[in-house]
């Protein structure tokens, strides 16, 4: 994985282990979402036709949730990770 440090210098990632176990929970949780569009998509798909808010229907309002749903994950992920990366290289110094 091409996990690397906020900082420029070119030091030792302490925080590798933590990013990686990160991004796995995270993947896990949105491919459980995702899991569901696609098993509605696919046991009912009818249900996807159902106009849901401001006269869109669920697979747009899905699709929608899930692209927007990446990007606050993205931005979850990258604070999470900074935090702890300084955590972590200020013990070592």
């Amino acid at each position: 994985m091409f996990h690397h440090s906020v900082q420029t210098e070119k030091t030792i990632d302490n925080a590798v282990s933590y990013k990686t176990k990160i991004g796995f929970i995270m993947f896990m949780f949105y491919t459980l979402i995702y899991s569901g569009f696609v098993a509605i998509n696919v046991l009912k798909p009818e249900l996807m036709e159902r106009t849901t808010f401001a006269g869109l229907n669920l697979a747009v309002a899905y699709g929608f949730g899930l692209i927007v749903g990446a990007l606050i994950l993205a931005l979850f992920y990258n604070s999470l990770c900074a935090k702890k990366e300084l955590e972590l290289n200020q013990k070592n110094k």
